[in-house]
């Protein structure tokens, strides 16, 4: 039988492997650590590999991704190409899948989450939720407005970092009612909630089978300042859950470690610094790459000075005399394209260090040569100890890009703007092709897009002038638009370009938007862009909408008013301007004024379906149900698929009357979308209406399903329980709604009605005084302390509560109600029984105000109450009775 141990010459390929000479005492720490049990003391969960640019820590760590590979360890890499956690999975997942791996469920959701992160940028989550100001069963409901997309409101993260932890509690929750259900507003406000779990789950069932799994960071000074609290929280707490003991995670950056947040973990973490090779390790890489001439090998250590990078670059080329030591040219990168003897490979390589990201398409591009030319130079290419292949593409090294890019600037400025020019030219013939067939709406969600675009960018920043700047930074307001990750990676584009090109204005309008994205986030980013973007008149009207979007989003409505109104001065066609200002005035409940500023949206863009529903919308809103059903019909025909549109129409139809229609509509919404949140609280009302109590229950059982986290769908269960009789139960839902938004009115006074009618008036009333302390022109509140204080006798503070409801709407029944109600105790207390009576017998003519079943009510009562009456001087036997 064969032995399975290594041969000796696999030993020694390994050791040979890549050209890697040196840093075996890491080495050789990584791999016994790989050899002891996870429960072993010394057994450390976690490397970092720190050190300068160009000491050999990417080698380092590619190297010992190899070696966690032959012990059969899954890995993953993950660089700089990620710009957030979510990112970051999303690497790991592609790496894993090629290990034959699939993680299918973090699949899915960072699909989901990619989906509804556009979604909450810029689809319309129309009618709604509608939080309610008051209980559902005979309330006073004000209807707030329909939060709507304008295609650039940035996700959470790019207003977390400009607002208050109120406001920001307030903008989450104003962000959740863009979705349809609780995991997709998580998976945009949170993700790392949703996304975290699932992947310590799938790494669980991963490390069922294999021995380890190694996660590599590299590049750290660039993730750590998102991953780094992410990864502490993952492994030192239970926050997400467990993560697998035969996990090893990898870091890989230019700084130490975080003292402060990893200081007290030494004892399973091991510090792996790296510094320049030693004189030996550099003459051992030269040695076996046949570099043997001592006179080379003093110049190549005298000009790389130990850096890895530059040493095995030297190497690589192999020198074989000293004729060229001494040369005054430039640096070491200049030395070996001399020492290169082919003049084509050495105008290739220095072509290829044009972009910042290289494929063959794009070589061949840069080097401006015939294909199969291209295809051979792209090979050699390839072994060059510089080139790495990265997350985001194949990928110079910086220590020795930065020499070439600025070997090639200096000696031939014309040679630089035409192969500049040429790159931006081919990437903006891409980034066409990309739009074709395609809505100017589906660009930037688009990844692909987005690069291709960046890549054009940068190359005409470097290629200038004519400086396109101000088109570049346009570019930047609608990278805002898309959320913290992409606008920090176009500003971080602008910096580079603006090293790589020499060109200080650009580099500081970069380096300015980078740090307002970390002390105000977008809103202070874009004020940046404002005063310094050199943006023209639109460019400034949509940085000023996108302002709106985020003021408006974190319930700044006044201010967002303000941005927008900016925005049309400058930019007076622009239809989403006047749909960002109807939606700030909605959201005021200036809904007239909302329905003024979308007239002037249609006429500018006709017959688009989303607008035509929106109006429909705020028609609703004001009343005009006629008009609204127009919108509506006319939003439904030109896209039959829009879920809120026929559920929006469903509400205007059952506010008419139209109950068969209005069912229909909404059936019709939960059928494009069955986790249609807010449909599904809609159709449970009209399930009241028509008094199919089960139904709906049931329908809110679902909505709670879908929305647990949501007050308002709580408070509507709440208060379906309270018809059914199931007070308990619906006091949890409405302390759960409590717990959930501590100054959210409506539960206060569902939760006291609840239990005024469970006996506990003393507590009802401090429920309802809370109500009334948050909104003092609750109506429907007022009327539940009214009768509260009506049933305990107070007719003093129950009288002074109807006032005050005659002052807000005199005209509606429930005032009248009320007074009705107090003057009947009155009477009663004074055993008045013929004026009862008489009260009784023209109730129909003397309250005609009252609905019907209303008035039959009290007119029950009235002669149940007066046909017992206790004798004259006692107080009436059936009081209960009293409405």
């Amino acid at each position: 039988m064969g032995s399975t141990r290594p041969s000796m010459q696999e030993l020694i390929e390994r050791r040979r492997r890549a050209g890697f000479v040196g840093r075996v005492d890491e080495r050789a720490a990584f791999r016994r650590n790989l050899a002891l049990p996870p429960e072993d003391e010394r057994h450390r969960f976690l490397f970092h590999v720190h050190g300068d640019a160009g000491v050999g820590k990417t080698r380092l760590v590619r190297e010992l991704e190899q070696i966690a590979r032959e012990t059969g360890a899954l890995t993953a890499y993950v660089d700089e190409g990620a710009a957030s956690v979510p990112e970051a999975m999303t690497a790991m997942t592609r790496r894993f899948a090629t290990q034959g791996r699939r993680f299918k469920e973090l699949e899915r959701l960072l699909a989901a989450h990619r989906e509804r992160r556009h979604e909450a940028e810029s689809a319309l989550v129309m009618g709604g939720p509608e939080e309610r100001e008051g209980p559902s069963a005979g309330s006073l409901t004000v209807a707030r407005a329909a939060q709507v997309g304008l295609g650039m409101v940035p996700v959470a993260g790019a207003f977390a970092a400009a607002l208050d932890t109120d406001r920001l509690a307030q903008g989450a929750d104003r962000l959740r009612a863009r979705f349809r259900s609780q995991e997709d507003a998580q998976l945009v406000l949170s993700p790392e909630r949703v996304l975290t779990p699932v992947l310590l789950s799938e790494l669980a069932g991963a490390a069922d089978i294999a021995p380890w799994i190694v996660l590599f960071l590299d590049t750290y000074e660039r993730t750590g300042p998102f991953l780094d609290p992410w990864l502490h929280d993952v492994m030192t707490t239970d926050r997400y859950g467990a993560l697998p003991a035969n996990v090893v995670v990898v870091t890989s950056g230019q700084h130490p470690f975080d003292t402060a947040r990893w200081g007290s973990f030494v004892d399973f973490r091991t510090d792996l610094p790296l510094g320049p090779f030693t004189e030996a390790e550099a003459r051992g890489l030269l040695a076996d790459k046949g570099v043997r001439d001592e006179p080379v090998v003093a110049e190549v250590l005298r000009l790389t000075g130990g850096l890895p990078v530059l040493v095995s670059t030297l190497a690589e080329s192999g020198p074989v005399g000293p004729e060229e030591v001494g040369d005054p040219s430039a640096t070491a990168v200049d030395r070996f394209l001399k020492w290169e003897r082919d003049p084509v490979r050495r105008a290739a390589a220095l072509a290829g260090a044009l972009p910042r990201q290289l494929d063959e398409d794009v070589f061949r591009t840069a080097v401006d040569c015939p294909e199969d030319d291209a295809r051979s130079l792209f090979a050699w290419l390839m072994g060059m100890p510089f080139v790495s292949e990265r997350v985001e593409g194949v990928q110079y090294h910086d220590v020795v890009r930065a020499p070439m890019l600025r070997l090639q600037r200096l000696r031939s400025p014309r040679w630089w703007r035409e192969s500049h020019t040429r790159l931006a030219d081919a990437f903006g013939r891409w980034r066409a092709e990309a739009e074709t067939d395609r809505h100017p709406d589906e660009w930037w969600p688009d990844e692909r897009w987005r690069e291709l675009r960046l890549a054009e960018s940068y190359h005409l920043l470097c290629a200038g002038p004519p400086s396109p700047l101000p088109a570049v930074s346009r570019d930047l307001v609608d990278a805002c638009a898309e959320g913290d990750a992409v606008a920090r990676r176009w500003a971080r584009t602008l910096v580079q370009a603006g090293e790589d090109a020499d060109a200080e204005k650009t580099g500081v309008l970069g380096s300015d938007v980078l740090a307002a994205l970390d002390s105000g986030g977008v809103l202070e980013a874009l004020g940046v862009l404002l005063a310094k973007g050199s943006l023209d008149a639109r460019g400034r009207a949509a940085a000023y909408k996108v302002r709106g979007a985020v003021l408006g989003t974190a319930g700044e409505h006044a201010a967002a008013l303000n941005q927008f109104d900016r925005a049309i001065e400058l930019d007076p066609a622009s239809a989403s301007a006047y749909e960002g200002r109807a939606v700030a005035r909605a959201n005021q409940r200036d809904y007239a004024g909302a329905v003024a500023d979308m007239d002037v949206a249609v006429r500018l863009v006709p017959d688009t379906a989303r607008l035509l529903a929106i109006r429909g919308d705020y028609h609703r809103m004001t009343g005009d149900f006629e008009a609204a059903l127009r919108d509506l019909d006319t939003a439904i025909e030109l896209d039959p698929t829009r879920q809120t549109a026929w559920a929006v129409r469903g509400v205007a139809r059952h506010q008419l009357g139209d109950l068969d229609s209005a069912m229909s509509d909404l059936d019709r919404a939960l059928d494009l979308e069955p986790e249609f949140g807010w449909a599904l609280v809609r159709r449970a009302r009209l399930w009241r209406t028509r008094g199919d109590h089960e139904r709906r229950l049931a329908d809110l059982d679902r909505a709670v399903a879908l929305e647990r986290d949501r007050p308002w769908v709580l408070c509507e269960r709440g208060d379906a329980l309270v018809r059914a009789g199931r007070h308990e139960a619906a006091l949890a839902d409405y302390d759960r709604a409590l717990a959930l938004n501590g100054e959210y009115a409506s539960a206060y006074a569902s939760r006291g009605a609840c239990r005024t009618a469970m006996g506990e008036p003393d507590r009802a009333l401090a429920d309802l005084d809370r109500a009334l302390e948050l909104n003092p022109e609750y109506f429907w509140a007022l009327w539940q302390r009214a009768g509260t204080y009506l049933a305990l006798g107070t007719l003093e503070r129950a009288a002074s509560d109807a006032a005050r409801m005659q002052a807000l709407d005199p005209d509606h029944w429930q005032s009248h109600q009320i007074v009705l109600r107090i003057r009947i105790r009155q009477l009663v207390n004074g055993e008045s029984w013929d004026r009862l009576t008489r009260l009784r017998d023209g109730l129909d003519t003397t309250h005609p105000e009252l609905p019907a079943a209303e008035r039959a009510d009290i007119t029950e009562r009235l002669t149940e109450l007066l046909a017992g009456r206790s004798a004259p001087g006692e107080r009436p036997a059936c009081a209960r009775i009293i409405p």
